[in-house]
């Protein structure tokens, strides 16, 4: 049997995370071989297309959005629902695909059902187009006959997340615009200004001042600079991503960074919450067991915070005890999610409290970014002003040694 490489990613169960590659005929082999060195899998993809992801172009890679699942998720529940044949819907589906990967990804889903597989495994071996959540739900849905159900759930939440990124996109994009314009107005000053005023001054005998000779020598050295930096910023981003990825506990602490950070933390909090929230929610309410929801969760999360606590809630479930006791000592998760938590199961209304919370801070997470936008409007205004400003100012500096010169000779 031929055998496939696989990278991962991992926890143990004292919740420690691990990364490697491993052996195995297919997905499934390979996270069972995990499973039994103790590993619980969080992230499991063939080599190779690992590094592709890595490579792509964001833009031009045809990947899978969240919108694309959306909308495949709602089409599949209306087919469903309606009574169109599994084989039949796949193929309406696959025509209305635009996403090349997603086409051919429904393709292949249809050539394994024929074949005999169920649903959720044949989606299961894409996991680079359908997420673990959606499999979970799927196999949750077949199980137990409501197959249209937890699509229609899951074309509702993945509405709400992407709709959720929509927003934050929208309120970091006014700031790098204006951070990339000003960039872009200082660079065209360096280089067609400044050379300008360096002959004049050097016609006139000026004396440069010392900020003035700091523009000038930025001009000369933009040359080299400008390469310099951006090779140092790419090579500096690939090599901290690389540690990320290889040391759990580096990963930890920038995860607990961002969630501290002065500004964006806040909101970032309020996202993670959610997210956690809602996943958790749709995965119970579909009928998934705890300990897999759980793991899931942790898989999906986003932040190594938010994975250690679902791992720490997998702990306490093991050992009995429900699932909100270990929230109390995971400072990202607010006192009132597991207050909520812990009223919901006392009720058995889990589900309906973790939706609860999850459109709280949805709402939260709308008004935290309609802030950050009015906030940072003004200060990337007086960002710009001023260092342009700034730049005329040093420019303009050896004017007055020129002036004062004319009036001695006078």
């Amino acid at each position: 049997m031929t055998t496939k490489r696989f990278a991962y990613a991992a926890v143990d169960t004292a919740g420690a995370r691990s990364s490697g590659q491993v052996e195995a005929a297919d997905t499934q082999t390979a996270a069972q071989q995990l499973r039994e060195r103790g590993l619980t899998p969080l992230q499991l993809r063939a080599a190779d297309s690992l590094l592709q992801r890595e490579l792509s172009i964001p833009g031009l890679s045809g990947r899978v959005s969240l919108r694309d699942l959306a909308v495949f998720a709602r089409q599949f529940a209306t087919m469903t629902a309606a009574g169109v044949p599994l084989l039949r819907a796949l193929g309406v589906l696959e025509d209305q695909a635009s996403r090349p990967a997603l086409k051919t990804a429904i393709g292949q889903v249809r050539v394994d059902i024929e074949a005999g597989l169920p649903l959720s495994a044949a989606l299961g071996k894409h996991d680079r187009v359908f997420p673990p959540l959606m499999v979970a739900m799927i196999r949750a849905g077949e199980a137990g006959g409501f197959l249209d159900g937890a699509l229609e759930r899951l074309a509702t939440d993945f509405e709400k997340d992407a709709a959720l990124r929509g927003k934050i996109r929208s309120a970091l994009t006014y700031p790098a615009v204006v951070l990339a314009f000003t960039a872009l107005l200082i660079t065209a000053v360096l280089i067609f200004i400044v050379p300008v005023f360096e002959r004049m001054f050097e016609n006139l005998g000026a004396k440069l001042p010392l900020p003035t000779q700091i523009i000038v020598t930025a001009s000369h050295s933009l040359v080299w600079l400008a390469p310099l930096l951006i090779a140092v910023g790419v090579t500096g981003t690939a090599l901290m991503r690389r540690a990320l990825r290889r040391d759990p506990v580096l990963r930890l602490r920038v995860d607990g960074w961002k969630l501290r950070m002065p500004v964006f933390g806040t909101l970032f909090t309020k996202i993670a919450v959610s997210r956690f929230a809602r996943n958790l929610s749709a995965l119970l309410g579909a009928g998934v067991p705890v300990m897999r929801a759980l793991d899931i969760v942790a898989g999906t999360a986003g932040n190594a915070v938010v994975a250690r606590a679902a791992q720490d809630i997998q702990d306490a479930v093991r050992d009995g005890l429900p699932m909100s006791a270990p929230l109390a000592g995971h400072p990202v998760f607010p006192t009132m999610v597991a207050q909520m938590m812990q009223v919901g199961e006392e009720s058995g209304q889990i589900g309906a409290m973790l939706d609860k919370v999850a459109d709280f801070y949805d709402r939260e997470v709308d008004d935290a970014a309609e802030s950050l936008t009015a906030a940072i409007e003004p200060v990337m205004v007086l960002l710009m002003g001023g260092g342009v400003g700034a730049m005329v100012i040093c420019l303009y500096l050896p004017m007055f040694t020129v002036y004062q010169h004319i009036q001695g000779l006078e």
